[in-house]
């Protein structure tokens, strides 16, 4: 049983004490409506910028990786990279940042939901001004493509991947630095969060996982936690279920060291599901319920949502429960 006052520290030793609110298992459904903080309520609104990165570029993810199929799985040639800088955030401030896999994807509800909650005056009900960065994938799905060499592979390369190429390039963005001259990020493992939806909720959860130093804040909405890492892919050796591995007879959660994470997931009831008792997609839904009950039994702040009558990445789950899903996630933290 986690104590009320349950606390996250970083090397540093800033410190916060976000308590157990929202912890724990939670269903809702079958009736579902938009949450009116994920709408526009004529609030100030904040700058969105968009470029675009080459992925030959990469020193990372080139797009020519021997895993990948690219004669049946085709590569981008580049990456779109949208950035959301609400109206709160002040120039020169370290700001905290949410990385947005599967980009643009649900920015319109983020920014929605900054807009309205960096302004709030409840302080159980609101959210510090952080900087969106929605990271396109690579291309195409599953295993033998680009987009599940990044999402399902169990390494931290993806993690290095929006480190190291993606918030620099943000930060060196011209367009970017001539509106935000002094533009920074936090160095805070604590003030960076990711979210993404199927393989980009694995990817979401592996970033932490293996990068505990760079993401702490983690949402994953229908994870792909079932085995999608390529068969020919290096981390085979030491993870051959790909992210199964997580809750697998490998018990990768609750073998492990605790980790400094801050961790929110959900599956759908009919999430990807299948009759078919050898599909990956039977298994889709134990996947996630063996995932938060590993999570549970170690102790992890963590909070695991099972809603109702609803589908993979289903759009209803994402209105209904999106702006309470950041405010969970970002209890507790302290901005610079």
């Amino acid at each position: 049983m986690l104590s009320l006052f349950a606390s996250a520290v970083a090397d540093d030793g800033y410190s916060e004490t976000p308590g157990t609110e929202g912890n724990g298992n939670v269903t809702i459904g079958p009736d579902y409506r938009i949450d009116p903080d994920l709408t526009d309520k004529g609030n100030p609104k904040g700058k969105l910028f968009g470029f675009s990165m080459q992925l030959a570029d990469s020193k990372i993810f080139r797009g020519d990786d021997s895993t990948l199929d690219v004669q049946k799985k085709e590569v981008r040639k580049e990456r779109k990279i949208s950035v959301y800088i609400p109206a709160a955030h002040k120039d020169g401030s370290k700001a905290p940042i949410l990385v947005t896999h599967d980009g643009p994807s649900q920015l319109n509800l983020v920014r929605n939901a900054l807009d309205n909650l960096t302004i709030s005056k409840d302080s159980n009900r609101s959210l510090p001004a952080f900087i969106v960065i929605a990271v396109q994938n690579g291309g195409n799905d599953g295993k033998d493509s680009e987009r599940g060499l990044e999402y399902d592979t169990m390494s931290d390369r993806f993690a290095r991947f929006v480190n190291d190429e993606v918030l620099t390039a943000v930060l060196n963005n011209a367009e970017i630095k001539a509106a935000y001259p002094k533009i920074a990020f936090t160095n805070n493992p604590w003030g960076k969060a990711t979210m993404g939806c199927s393989s980009g909720g694995a990817a979401a959860l592996t970033m932490g996982w293996f990068r505990p130093d760079l993401f702490r804040r983690l949402i994953t909405y229908s994870g792909t936690f079932v085995d999608q890492q390529d068969d020919d892919a290096p981390e085979e050796a030491a993870f051959p279920l790909g992210a199964w591995e997580y809750h697998s007879s490998m018990k990768l959660i609750e073998n492990s060291e605790k980790k400094p994470l801050r961790i929110f997931t959900h599956v759908s009831e009919n999430d990807n599901r299948s009759k078919d008792p050898e599909s990956t997609y039977h298994n889709w839904v134990m996947a996630n319920e063996r995932t938060a009950a590993a999570l549970k039994a170690k102790g992890y702040d963590y909070r695991y949502v099972f809603s109702k009558a609803t589908r993979h990445c289903d759009g209803k789950v994402f209105e209904h429960t999106l702006a309470d899903t950041l405010v969970w996630t970002w209890r507790g933290y302290k901005p610079e």
